[in-house]
């Protein structure tokens, strides 16, 4: 059974909000009064929903002290009891609802995504793996209508990606793919082996939060930028001029390198999103470092060393391994990863509200 802590602290943010709203100036800075707004509509349902629960929990005392009375009619007493079951199940929903609302969101969340997937261990076999996972995100992505950019790829001969790096773009994208990060392992008989032996091969995804100029700042000075002739990567349009891009970010060690367009502006420019992507990424690391055992449990680590999922195709199934969880391999590789993503958004929750309540109780 759920307990709710005390709502009263959310009120009286949500009335906070009511003012500043209100102000003849509010929406002179647009991006401030975006946020404001969602976070007035989060904690107005967050409120729509402890009313609905305050409102379950009240009848239920009221139907119990219906039962207790022995002047009540036995027709009656039968159909009390089933609104009962059904007002018990709704009040343990509703109680968990206002919990997940009660959690702050990821300030993230409605980020575009910047993803980057690598072939890992397994020579030949891990590039085409990491080649089958481009293709899953972006079927996912084109279900839910997202757009999908190359920013960078690095073709393998035989096939699939060395590296590939790709912005996705649409509603809250980065809220649904930021558990994609992580060591991808998959199980099955490669084109190239002749005697039908299973091999194991990875590769890494990292999904970053697209961050834009007023997010992380860069200076000019720390950066080295070199400009070359792209070499087209396996053979792909060779391009005669010296249009490849490549930026090292001087404190940090960072270093991008885009060459798919034939642009040597278009490069730098994707070059630059990717890095301040990157940056950005390390910036939310740090500070999440400083709340670790906070954090203990979640899904959300976002460390690419982690083993995160299992592709068995022999088996035709895909286990997640922070979840427990098994799927249908050819459903989720076709781009059907919403009960996947729901699964494990689900644990996170979990973990969430578990931290919540401790803080609570403190």
């Amino acid at each position: 059974m759920h307990i709710i802590p005390n709502i009263e602290p959310f009120r009286s943010k949500l009335n906070e909000l009511d003012l500043k709203m209100s102000e003849p100036d509010f929406f002179s800075d647009s991006k401030r009064a975006t946020e404001v707004s969602r976070e007035h509509q989060r904690l107005s349902a967050l409120i729509e929903k402890f009313e609905a629960y305050h409102k379950a929990e009240k009848q239920l005392t009221e139907n119990a002290e219906l039962l207790t009375d022995t002047s009540t009619e036995k027709e009656l007493v039968e159909l009390i009891e089933e609104e009962q079951v059904q007002l018990n199940q709704e009040k343990e929903q509703l109680a968990l609802d206002v919990l997940k609302a009660m959690i702050p969101p990821d300030p993230s969340d409605s980020r575009n995504s910047v993803m980057e997937i690598r072939g890992g261990a397994g020579g030949d076999e891990a590039n085409i793996f990491a080649g089958d996972l481009f293709r899953m995100y972006s079927r996912y992505a084109e279900r839910n209508k997202w757009r999908v950019e190359v920013m960078s790829s690095s073709i393998a001969e035989t096939g699939g990606y060395r590296e590939i790096i790709f912005n996705i773009s649409g509603e809250d994208s980065y809220k649904f793919l930021k558990f994609e990060s992580g060591v991808h392992r998959v199980q099955r008989v490669p084109v190239t082996e002749t005697q039908g032996r299973i091999h194991t091969s990875t590769a890494t995804v990292a999904v970053l939060p697209e961050a834009e100029e007023v997010d992380i700042e860069i200076n000019p000075s720390d950066l080295d930028i070199s400009t070359m002739r792209a070499s087209g990567a396996g053979g792909q349009h060779v391009n005669t001029t010296d249009s490849a891009v490549q930026l090292v970010h001087k404190p940090t060690g960072v270093t991008v390198y885009c060459a798919d367009e034939r642009s040597q502006h278009k490069n730098r420019a994707k070059a630059m999103t990717v890095l301040r992507s990157r940056l950005l990424k390390a910036k939310e690391e740090e500070e999440h470092s400083k709340y670790a055992a906070e954090r203990k449990g979640q899904i959300g680590t976002g460390d690419r060393s982690e083993r995160i999922r299992t592709y068995n195709y022999p088996q035709g199934r895909l286990t997640d391994h922070r979840i427990g969880a098994n799927f249908s391999l050819t459903s989720i590789v076709d781009g059907n990863l919403d009960a996947l993503i729901e699964g494990l958004h689900n644990v996170d929750y979990e973990a969430r509200i578990e931290n919540l309540l401790k803080k609570q109780q403190t």
